[in-house]
C-alpha cells in the first residue's frame, strides 16, 4: 500500500550508500549534497530549516506591528514593535556610538582599589555581566522548594578555558584571532595602536590567569561538583578579598544568609587574583567585556568586527545575517514570552496539542514497560524509578501563565538601551523569588523555540510549540515519522531525568541517592561503553568527541530512540501495519529518526562544537545510537561485517 504524503521524501535519500554501513548518509545524503550551508549560517539542516521557518513567522508578526501605527504604551505589541524598530535604525546607532554605555564606562573608570573594583563587577552583573564570575538564581539542588543565589565562574572572551592553555592547532588559531579581535575593538573605541596591542595583551593575560583557576567542562556537567552550599560567612572565609556583604546588597541580595559556589577553588584563586593584577589593568579588562558584550548593539562596525570573531573564526561563517533577523533575533531574545503571545495565537493549535499530548502518554508507557524489564537494576531501585517517572511533569506548547514585562520601558531610538533594560527587568525578577516559593510553572524556553528541554529542579519535559511542526511532527504525517522523531526529541528529554546527571534526582527535584550502591555501579559501567564509543569519533582535522563530555547527551539520544521505537509499537497495535513505498513500519520509523538531526555543517562550527558542546555531531547522534539497538539491526538486516555493526558485548543499553 502507498500513502501519497507520508511526509518523508524518498528523493533526499543516497541510495548508494547501504543504510548498514552509513544509515546517516543513507536517509540524507542527496538532502545533503543538495542543501550546502548558506552564506549567513554556520550550520544548515532540521533544526535549522525550522528555525529559519519560525523567523519567517515571527517576522510576518513584527512587520504587521510595524504597519500599525496606534498601539498600547505598554502594551505586549508596542514593546515587540520599538525593540525591533531600534534594531533596524542603524543611524541611530550609529549616531549614539558607546554613549549608552557612558554610565558604566564611568564607572569602571573611577575604579581605585579592590573594593570598588568588586562593587563595579556587581553592578555590571545586573545588565549581563563583564566580570570574572557570574551570579544567578536558581532551586536548591537539595531543597527543590527554595530558590538561592548561586555564584560561578566565568569572564573568558572565548568558549572555553581550553583555548588559553592548550597549544594544539586549532586552540593556537583561535588565540591568534582572538588577539587581532581584541585589539580591532580597541581601535575602534579610539584606542592607538600602540594602547590596541597593550590592550590585547593585558586582556589575554588577564583571561589565562581566570582559565588557569577555571574548572574545566567536564566537571561542570557534574551536578556534584558544582554543588557547595555554605554561609555567606564562610564564602568570605573562603574567597578573602572580595567584599561578599557589598556585592550580593548591589545585586539586590543584602539578606542572603547562604549560598550556592559552583566553583569554590575558583572563588578562592580570585580573590587572590583581583588583588594580585594592578587596578589599571582590571579597568582594561571590564571595559573590553563590557563593550566586547554590547559589540551587536553599538554601530555597524563594532557589529561587524564581533561577528568577525565570533560567527567567521569560531562558526566559519562567511556572511552577516541581514539586519533583520539580527534585530529580530535581539527582540526574541529580550522579549521572548511578549512575542510568543502572539506567536502561539496564530500557529499552535489545540489539535496538535492534543495530538502530542498522545505521543508523549505513549512515550510514558513505553518507559514504564523498560523499566520494569531491566535486567541490570535491582526491585528497589525500579520501584523509585517508576516513581519519578510518574513524577515527570510535561509542558507542551506555551505556557500557562505568560511573564510579565510589567514596568519594562521599551523606546523605538535606543537599541542597547533596550537591551540593558531588558536584562535589568530580568535580574530584577529572578532577584525576587528569593522571597517567594518555587514557581513550577516557570518555562526557560520561549514558544517559538526550535528546541527541548529537561529540568532536573522541577522534574519537567518541556516542548516548545516551534518545534511540534514538519519534519519532526506533523498532524497529517505517518505515525512512524511522528514517533521516529518528534517521539525521540521526548524520548530524549525523559531520558535526561534518568541520565548520569539526572538520575541523581528524585521526582520532586532534589539531589537524593535513590539508587542502591550495586545499581549505580552496574548504570556507570554500561555509560562508559557510550564513553569509550564516542571516544572514537573523529571531525575536521582530526580533533576528537569527547565522549564523556557528551555522555549525558549520548545516553539521552539511545534512550530516546529506545523508548520511542516501543512507543511507536504501541500505537502500531491500535492503527495496524502498512508498507509505505515499500519500508516496513519499523524502517519509516528510524528514517524519522535520523531526520531529527540531519545537517551540514562548517569545519569551523565542528570543530568549536566538539570542543565545547555536550551535544555529539549530527552524524554521530544517529549513526551512534543505531549501531547499538537490536531494532535497528533487524529493521535493515544489520550483520557482521557491516560497518554499523557492534558485537553484542560492545553495544550499549541503558533505558
Amino acid at each position: 500500500m502507498k500513502k501519497k504524503d507520508w511526509g518523508f521524501d524518498v528523493r533526499d535519500m543516497d541510495r548508494s550508500v547501504r543504510p548498514q554501513d552509513d544509515f546517516y548518509h543513507y536517509v540524507g545524503g542527496n538532502w545533503l549534497t543538495k542543501n550546502p550551508v548558506p552564506p549567513q549560517e554556520s550550520r544548515w539542516g532540521s533544526f535549522l530549516i525550522l528555525r529559519y521557518d519560525t523567523e519567517k513567522k515571527l517576522r510576518a508578526i513584527v512587520t504587521e506591528l510595524q504597519n500599525t501605527k496606534k498601539l498600547a504604551n505598554g502594551s505586549p505589541e508596542q514593546k515587540v514593535r520599538d525593540f525591533y524598530l531600534s534594531g533596524l535604525d542603524l543611524k541611530r546607532r550609529s549616531t549614539l556610538g558607546l554613549t549608552p554605555l557612558q554610565m558604566w564606562l564611568d564607572r569602571i573608570k573611577k575604579i581605585e582599589d579592590v573594593d570598588s573594583l568588586v562593587r563595579v563587577i556587581a553592578h555590571l552583573e545586573k545588565i549581563g555581566g563583564a566580570g570574572p564570575w557570574s551570579m544567578g538564581v536558581d532551586q536548591d539542588m537539595k531543597d527543590s522548594e527554595r530558590y538561592l543565589v548561586h555564584l560561578g565562574q566565568s569572564g573568558l572572551g572565548m568558549p572555553d578555558r581550553d583555548y588559553y592553555l592548550k597549544n594544539d592547532a586549532e586552540s593556537a588559531r583561535v588565540r591568534t584571532a582572538y588577539g587581532k579581535h581584541l585589539e580591532a575593538i580597541a581601535k575602534l573605541m579610539g584606542k592607538s595602536v600602540t594602547e590596541a596591542k597593550r590592550d590585547q595583551e593585558t586582556i589575554l593575560r588577564l583571561e589565562t590567569a581566570i582559565a588557569k583557576i577555571s574548572m574545566a567542562k567536564e566537571d561542570i556537567r557534574d551536578v556534584d561538583k558544582t554543588y557547595h552550599r555554605m554561609s555567606v560567612r564562610a564564602l568570605a572565609q573562603k574567597a578573602p578579598g572580595i567584599n561578599w556583604q557589598d556585592y550580593l546588597k548591589i545585586v539586590g541580595a543584602p539578606k542572603v544568609k547562604e549560598v550556592v559556589v559552583m566553583q569554590p577553588k575558583f572563588f578562592a584563586a580570585m580573590g587572590a587574583l583581583l588583588a594580585k593584577e594592578s587596578i589599571a589593568d582590571w579597568q582594561t579588562y571590564l571595559t573590553w567585556h563590557l563593550v566586547g558584550g554590547a559589540a551587536s548593539y553599538l554601530t555597524p562596525a563594532f557589529e561587524k568586527q564581533n561577528f568577525a570573531f565570533y560567527g567567521t573564526t569560531l562558526s566559519g561563517v562567511k556572511v552577516m545575517k541581514p539586519l533583520w533577523r539580527r534585530a529580530l533575533g535581539a527582540t526574541n531574545g529580550a522579549l521572548g514570552e511578549l512575542l510568543g503571545q502572539i506567536y502561539v495565537k496564530q500557529h499552535f493549535s489545540h489539535e496538535e496539542k492534543k495530538e502530542m499530548n498522545k505521543i508523549v502518554d505513549d512515550l510514558f508507557a513505553a518507559y514504564e514497560a523498560r523499566i520494569k524489564n531491566l535486567d541490570w537494576m535491582s526491585g528497589a531501585t525500579k520501584k523509585k524509578a517508576l516513581v519519578k517517572l510518574r513524577q515527570v511533569n510535561r509542558k507542551i506548547g506555551y505556557p500557562d501563565k505568560w511573564r510579565s514585562y510589567k514596568n519594562l520601558e521599551i523606546i523605538p531610538d535606543d537599541y542597547l538601551g533596550n537591551a540593558l533594560r531588558a536584562v535589568l527587568h530580568g535580574h530584577q525578577r529572578a532577584m525576587r523569588r528569593l522571597n517567594k516559593p518555587v514557581d513550577r510553572k516557570e518555562w526557560f524556553m520561549s514558544p517559538q523555540t526550535v528546541n527541548a528541554y529537561c529540568s532536573f529542579g522541577l522534574n519537567d519535559v518541556v516542548f516548545p510549540a516551534a518545534i511540534l511542526q514538519p519534519p519532526f511532527f506533523s498532524l497529517t504525517a505517518d505515525d512512524a515519522l511522528n514517533y521516529g522523531s518528534i517521539g525521540s526529541v521526548i524520548g530524549h528529554e525523559i531520558t535526561h531525568a534518568f541520565d548520569d546527571q539526572g538520575s541523581k534526582f528524585d521526582g520532586k527535584g532534589n539531589r537524593k541517592t535513590w539508587w542502591t550502591k550495586a545499581d549505580t555501579a552496574r548504570f556507570t559501567k554500561k555509560a562508559q561503553v557510550l564513553v569509550k564509543q564516542f571516544n572514537t569519533y573523529r571531525v575536521a582535522d582530526g580533533v576528537k568527541v569527547n565522549g564523556q563530555l557528551t555522555l549525558g547527551e549520548n545516553i539521552a539520544d539511545l534512550g530516546g530512540v529506545s523508548i520511542a521505537f516501543d512507543a511507536y509499537q504501541l500505537r502500531l497495535k491500535k492503527s495496524g501495519r502498512i508498507d509505505i513505498d515499500g519500508f516496513t513500519p519499523e524502517q519509516r520509523f528510524f528514517l524519522g529518526f535520523a531526520l531529527f538531526d540531519l545537517e551540514n555543517k562548517r569545519p569551523e562550527m565542528e570543530k568549536t562544537q566538539v570542543l565545547t558542546d555536550p551535544h555529539s555531531p549530527s552524524l554521530f547522534r544517529i549513526n551512534g545510537p543505531a549501531s547499538n539497538l537490536p531494532e535497528f539491526y533487524a529493521a535493515f538486516a544489520v550483520k557482521k561485517g557491516d560497518k554499523l555493526y557492534r558485537a553484542p558485548n560492545d553495544r550499549a543499553k541503558i533505558w
